[in-house]
């Protein structure tokens, strides 16, 4: 007699197999970054570097060393980025900064073509997300205090550099500590996902939240879409926004309003949770960047609103080689309407 199998039981087992797998990718990326970084302020050579990127770190209240982590967290991603972060001697201030800039701005070159695909430009999606990042940080630096620009004193991994095998056996425990408890992070997250997918609470949550949207600036026909990316992220969400806004079809104002909002805050439960290990407060890891993303998307729908009321309303006359002709706005419904010149 076959016997059922509970949802619960279903979840753990898909949520288990999936936080491995993703653990495992994680892995491939985390450790020879990690490494990387490691031999490079191992071998001094990060000070230079740091020379040339001072003035520019330094304004936005962050030491020059900092500029290796949010480069490769802008090129790869956060784990990318939480790998080089892991082995450098920051304080706890100096990484709540960076994992704010990173939360915003990452993988942006891969998250930018999934937007495309969606409905909006490469270069709207990226300017936004990076002057959504900088200007964020740079609030927050001078809440937290001007000081956080200066390098933290001493490293337990690096600090002797003639003694290379201490510092590699540090590296080493270090690195493993941080893995277990990104391994246990990860894992709850995906049993938590598979849970609200087999008991559709997705669906549900988007009708609850319906009466918020107004307030994030988002219309409620893109409901399903913000929450698909506020769960699951751009890159892991990507076919299921890229399909839903095929079928949809959307107004082309939504869409980018829509991206404005997720491009900034986006993958609310998985990404702000990695920094967690790094002894970062969990309130600027979610707080900021949703204010952020309500800011910007509001400033955009008042930009397009702007922006509509000076074009010419349809069915009022413009002028056309000195003579007066009715037409369309450009985006309103034109199909069968043209600009007619003089016969």
């Amino acid at each position: 007699m076959e016997t059922l199998t509970h949802p619960i039981i279903t979840s753990l087992e898909r949520g288990v197999a999936n936080g491995w797998q993703g653990f495992v990718w994680m892995g491939k990326i985390i450790l020879p970054v990690s490494f990387a970084t490691f031999l490079l302020d191992y071998s001094g050579w990060l000070d230079p570097i740091g020379g040339w990127l001072e003035p520019m770190m330094g304004a936005i209240h962050l030491p020059a060393m900092a500029a290796l982590p949010l480069l490769a967290g802008l090129l790869t991603g956060i784990y990318g980025a939480i790998a080089a972060m892991s082995v450098l001697p920051f304080t706890v201030d100096q990484m709540t900064l960076m994992a704010v800039f990173l939360l915003i701005a990452h993988s942006l070159i891969q998250e930018g073509l999934v937007q495309r695909q969606s409905g909006c430009p490469v270069w709207l999606a990226t300017a936004v997300r990076l002057a959504a990042a900088l200007l964020t940080v740079l609030a927050l630096g001078w809440m937290v205090g001007p000081e956080t620009a200066e390098k933290a004193a001493g490293n337990p991994l690096t600090s002797a550099r003639t003694m290379f095998w201490p510092a590699m056996r540090g590296w080493a425990a270090a690195m493993a500590w941080l893995s277990l408890k990104i391994l246990l992070i990860i894992t709850g997250l995906m049993i938590l996902m598979e849970i609200l997918k087999g008991y559709r609470l997705i669906e549900k949550v988007v009708r609850i939240i319906e009466p918020v949207l107004g307030l994030l600036g988002l219309d409620r026909q893109v409901g399903v879409l913000w929450m698909t990316a506020a769960v699951f992220g751009i890159s892991y969400g990507g076919a299921v926004i890229v399909a839903e806004t095929r079928e949809r079809r959307l107004p082309p104002d939504q869409l980018k309003t829509l991206h404005v909002s997720i491009g900034i805050n986006h993958a609310m439960v998985e990404d702000p949770a990695l920094f967690l290990p790094l002894g970062i407060h969990p309130f600027w890891l979610w707080i900021p960047r949703l204010v952020a993303a309500v800011a910007f998307t509001q400033a955009y729908r008042l930009w397009l609103w702007m922006k509509n009321r000076r074009q010419p309303i349809a069915g009022n006359p413009v002028p056309i080689d000195g003579n007066w002709e009715p037409c369309m706005t450009e985006s309103g419904l034109h199909a069968d309407a043209r600009l007619l010149k003089t016969r």
